[in-house]
């Protein structure tokens, strides 16, 4: 199953933001910032990623719901296992 092209660039975006931001912990931690504030940017890291995730697994439950037969239900099947992958 492909990622829809409209949800490609969105998800580029959010990672390229998860990459800066994963850029910027590196730095706290070398220069030996607060473990609160360094956890705080790592969960918002986190969270942009999965936002990510779920951005990709919508994206192919769009597909499901446009196939029929076995294939939609292989494919609900493998959406589901991407889903709780994330969980």
């Amino acid at each position: 199953m492909q990622v829809d092209e409209d949800a490609v660039g969105d998800v580029v975006k959010r990672l390229r933001r998860a990459e800066g931001q994963i850029r910027g912990v590196i730095g706290m931690l070398e220069d030996g910032r607060d473990c609160a504030e360094v956890v705080t940017q790592l969960a918002a890291v986190s969270r942009a990623l999965d936002r990510a995730g779920f951005k990709i697994i919508a994206s192919g439950l769009e597909q499901c719901v446009s196939s029929t037969g076995e294939d939609r239900k292989a494919n609900l099947e493998q959406m589901e296992k991407l889903f709780l992958s994330l969980a």
